[in-house]
């Protein structure tokens, strides 16, 4: 059985003044008119959707919106109109530009032995949030697990973000992306930047696979592409998208430094440099020597524990003994410090811009 149409009825009291309003005013097309010598019935249709317009109808007028590029330029530059049978028309930017609040700064500690609780997202994966204020709206910064192993029920999508870091912590996740080649596996310690609205689609995971996913802004739409196919047939590795390249660091070939942060070495997963300075990616491992106090002018400053323990002390805060599975964020300018790491501490650091400033205190 093939089906060639479908409508959404909605409720008139006077079938003329209807007419008048979505064909001169909303511009959409009238399909049919019925009965001829004393109308019951029309059936408009436009911007993809078909709407029956019927005398009598029981349901409620509703409401509908129109996406158009330059909303001024309809509907005599209204963005809210009533029709005559109730009907709420709202008229909106089709691709309105991404909205990037300012942080509202705040120190935040989310503990793994809280057991908060794991809200079921999108595709079937479980989320644990890790900024519960998200900074004003700042970011958000998400612990994403995929409890059964197998294919994931994903399609293709993008999402419409200023910054996205994909970061694996245990098992492993398959994912396939526009321009980038075949699939790609994501294991412990490895990491994807997924520039703004770069094609992917997540394939297939193992038993328990856990990630990290920090995202800027916080609300974010997430669009499901039904044209594009995936592989695509180009392999263009330094292809940008909003000045980002798509990155797949691997932490088998890191090479780990001796750290700006005295007591820890550190790797840098090149995301800085791949970016244009959006945001940066390192992950820290316990040194030789003691930590230091630090500030930083980061406008986010986010961290995870990735395992082992350690105390956060920090400037007009209790002390933190912190351990896998932990996260903090710590604001500009507040001294802080991590102290009696154990000898398998290992914690990942993201901050946005990229470039910033670490500052010895004492």
């Amino acid at each position: 059985m093939s089906v060639t149409k479908a409508e959404i009825r909605l409720p008139t009291h006077d079938v003329h003044e209807d007419i008048a309003f979505f064909t001169e005013t909303l511009r959409m097309r009238m399909d049919m008119i019925f009965p001829a010598d004393d109308p019951q019935v029309v059936v408009f249709s436009g911007y993809g959707v078909r709407l029956r317009i019927e005398k009598g109808a029981s349901e409620p007028p509703g409401t509908i919106r129109i996406l158009c590029p330059d909303p001024k330029q309809f509907a005599h530059g209204q963005e809210r109109l009533i029709a005559p049978n109730g009907l709420v028309v709202e008229i909106d930017r089709a691709d309105p530009p991404l909205q990037l609040p300012e942080p509202v700064h705040a120190f935040e500690v989310r503990r793994l032995e809280d057991r908060d609780p794991w809200i079921i997202g999108r595709a079937g994966m479980h989320y644990r949030d890790l900024v519960p204020s998200r900074l004003g709206g700042a970011i958000i910064a998400s612990h994403i697990r995929i409890p059964k192993g197998g294919p994931v029920p994903d399609l293709v999508h993008f999402h419409k973000v200023g910054f996205q870091l994909i970061f694996c912590i245990h098992g492993w996740v398959d994912v396939i992306y526009e321009d980038q080649g075949g699939i790609r596996r994501l294991t412990p310690g490895d990491c994807f930047i997924q520039p703004p609205e770069i094609r992917h689609r997540v394939m297939e995971a193992s038993d328990d696979c856990q990630v990290i996913e920090i995202g800027v802004p916080s609300d974010h739409v997430t669009e499901i592409d039904h044209d594009m196919e995936l592989p695509t047939p180009e392999l263009r590795p330094h292809r940008e998208w909003d000045g980002q390249k798509f990155v797949h660091n691997r932490a088998e070939t890191a090479e780990w430094n001796e750290s700006v942060w005295p007591g820890f070495v550190n790797r840098d997963t090149t995301i800085s440099e791949n970016t244009g300075g959006t945001a940066s990616v390192h992950v820290f491992r316990t040194g030789i020597v003691a930590s230091s106090w630090l500030t930083h002018d980061a406008e986010i400053y986010f961290s995870y524990v990735m395992r082992g323990t350690v105390l956060l002390e920090s400037e007009g805060q209790d002390t933190q003994a912190l351990t896998t599975g932990d996260a903090f964020v710590i604001p500009p300018g507040m001294p802080f410090c991590l102290e009696r790491s154990s000898q398998d501490f290992e914690f990942l650091e993201v901050a946005l811009p990229g470039t910033f400033v670490r500052r010895i205190e004492r």
